[in-house]
């Protein structure tokens, strides 16, 4: 079964976030610049005519679909180049997890698991696919 990671993170993590998704093996994904608040509620900002709060703060979501048994691993590598320091702050983010039901490639019509395989990606490196060139 195939899935979907949205991960909100910190615009600042986006870098160290690619660079631990490549190394466990995810290579397709994509990347929005978006606004929001969570528990926090937004910053207060202090200028010369006073303090005021921003509470829509730009924020990075990733979007990953690939196979369920890579889940775990695709978690904890953005789990981990997310978090701000040893115990984390507020604002590092969530992740959510969602069932994807069909995808097809456009181009040559590859449906499921075919569909989101890339040559070198975590599925080729297992064992799991036979990834071909785009």
């Amino acid at each position: 079964m195939l899935k979907k990671i949205e991960a909100i993170i910190r615009e600042d993590k986006v870098n160290d976030v690619r660079e631990a998704l490549k190394q466990v093996g995810i290579l397709g994904m994509n990347i929005f610049e978006i606004r929001g608040r969570g528990r926090q509620g937004g910053i207060v900002l202090s200028g010369r005519s006073g303090s005021y709060v921003v509470d829509m703060l730009p924020k990075m979501q990733l979007n990953i679909v690939l196979s369920e048994h890579n889940l775990d691993a695709t978690i904890q590598a953005i789990v981990k180049a997310a978090k701000t320091g040893d115990d984390g702050e507020a604002g590092d983010g969530l992740i959510f997890v969602l069932p994807v039901e069909e995808v097809v490639r456009i181009r040559t019509g590859e449906r499921g698991h075919d569909a989101v395989m890339y040559p070198g990606d975590i599925d080729e490196r297992s064992g799991r696919g036979k990834a071909k060139r785009e």
